[in-house]
């Protein structure tokens, strides 16, 4: 039938192309009538453009379809039948929605298939999709990077994979054992120096030196510098086996270590050279103006915790419900601090002695802390400060549940992600095992067959893949996995 190029049992009139030409469409098993009126609105489409095949005889029409019953004039699709419905609503409504539960991306390919330009797609389910080529994206991303430390490029120098083996053992505490005992030992280092930090200032624990000035036990500095140079060697041995060693400097968490270990460094270059530069007693308010900052040591938790980095990312895209947050406490703090201060003056020991004054107030009582400092005692006054509580505690209470959302969003797509990218490497094994397999027996079968049909058979294997396939990972592999068909 597909080799016949006899004009199909068609009006050779032209009357295929009017308005009322009818056509039965069987996607899936599921019947469809369309009107010419309908279709011919959007003539660039594959519906449309059936109407137009049929005086173009069977090559026209089998370019077009799967199959096609003249008797019954009923073009056949093996397609997916829940997408089409969405589809044509296009010829009915100007718009796509996508139903629930399909996928987005498979849902991209049947509207390229049908040639239904993505333009006519609902501004909600191109959210949808958007969202869903990141993940796939952000997976392959994440089995690229499994792959590059799987594999070993023999054409390297030596000093190429030392500076490789380095980078994944202090950097990706899965790859090994001793890496995951790396990263545990800077986890205590972390918490070891943090600990000291806080112990040192213990009057019990301090010592006197010969000027009478308190200092920190000899112990404690001894294992403060022991930490310091393991986050010193740490920090070098980084930044020598990064791959892009200015986005390493400019990366917030390595800033953060920056930070961490540099007051030590410049608090020991003060103590030794500053005192001929400059007074004794300011190089000690120097010097502990700097032991200041070791409290951001404390942040390089982040590096070895998931739910820190979890948080973080939540916050950054809660910022407008932070911002909300912001703004009801301010406007509150505004009109109840006022409230106080004109309502207390009255009061002959009123402690509201300026409306500035009256912020701290208001501050501390709408966020529920209430330190006792400075208190109405006017019945308005008392009065005010309920209302102010009560303000306070639904304005706090209002953005939280976003932001709680946020967070547990985040991270229940962090383990998706992540058990995706185990699946997707699975499934690459998987399909490499039966190649393989299958290129094994294949062998003998190759050597019987005529030379000319063996490679024609074998390359047209290679090429046949669904039209669903994403080429997201390499472009040499036509295999169809799971992260490809996202079903």
């Amino acid at each position: 039938m597909a080799g016949d190029s006899r004009s199909p049992d068609v009006d050779t009139d032209g009357s295929g192309k009017n308005e009322e030409t009818e056509i039965v469409v069987n996607v899936g098993g599921v019947r469809q009538v369309f009107y010419g009126d309908n279709l011919n609105q959007y003539p660039e489409t594959r519906l449309a453009e059936l109407i137009n095949c049929l005086s173009g005889g069977y090559d026209s029409i089998f370019s077009l379809c799967d199959d096609y019953d003249p008797g019954k004039r009923e073009f056949y699709f093996d397609r997916d039948p829940d997408a089409f419905r969405c589809i044509i609503d296009v010829y009915y409504f100007g718009e796509i929605h996508m139903k629930k539960g399909i996928c987005p991306i498979c849902f991209k390919n049947e509207m390229e298939f049908w040639k239904v330009d993505l333009k006519f797609l609902d501004d909600c389910c191109k959210t949808h999709l958007s969202e869903k080529k990141e993940e796939l994206e952000e997976i392959a991303r994440r089995v690229q990077l499994i792959l590059d430390d799987l594999g070993v490029d023999a054409s390297e120098s030596r000093w190429k994979r030392c500076q490789k083996y380095i980078w994944k053992f202090l950097e990706k505490p899965e790859s090994s054992y001793p890496a995951r005992v790396i990263a545990v030992l800077s986890f205590l280092f972390i918490l070891i120096s943090s600990v000291v930090m806080c112990v040192g200032t213990i009057p019990d624990l301090q010592v006197v030196d010969a000027e009478g000035n308190r200092m920190e036990h000899p112990t404690l500095d001894s294992i403060e510098t022991a930490c310091i140079g393991w986050f010193t060697m740490e920090y070098v041995l980084r930044l020598i086996s990064s791959p892009n060693k200015l986005h390493f400097a400019l990366s917030f968490m390595n800033i953060v270590d920056v930070l961490a270990i540099l007051p030590f460094y410049v608090s020991l270059t003060l103590t030794h050279l500053g005192a001929k530069l400059m007074e004794l007693s300011n190089v000690q308010q120097a010097v502990q103006a700097l032991r200041i900052m070791r409290i951001a040591r404390i942040f390089k938790l982040a590096r070895h915790s998931s739910g820190l980095q979890t948080l973080t990312y939540a916050l950054k895209r809660s910022f407008k419900e932070l911002g909300l947050l912001l703004m009801y406490l301010a406007v509150g703090i505004f009109v109840f601090s006022a409230l106080g201060y004109t309502m207390e003056q009255s009061h002959p020991e009123t402690l509201f002695k300026s409306i500035p004054q009256s912020f701290w107030w208001a501050i501390i009582t709408m966020t529920t802390v209430g330190y006792g400092d400075i208190y109405p005692k006017t019945t308005l006054g008392k009065l005010n400060a309920a209302i102010s509580f009560l303000c306070g505690v639904i304005a706090i209470a209002l953005p939280i549940h976003p932001i709680i959302n946020n967070f547990v969003r985040y991270y229940n797509k962090q383990r998706v992600l992540e058990t995706a990218a185990k699946h997707e490497l699975e499934l690459m094994e998987l399909n490499s095992a039966e190649g393989k397999t299958a290129n094994s027996k294949s062998e003998p079968e190759d050597l019987v067959r005529d030379g000319k049909e063996g490679p024609f058979y074998s390359s047209r294997l290679k090429v046949s893949h669904s039209d669903t396939f994403i080429h997201l990972l390499s472009e040499e592999k036509h295999y169809r996995t799971r992260l490809q068909s996202c079903k």
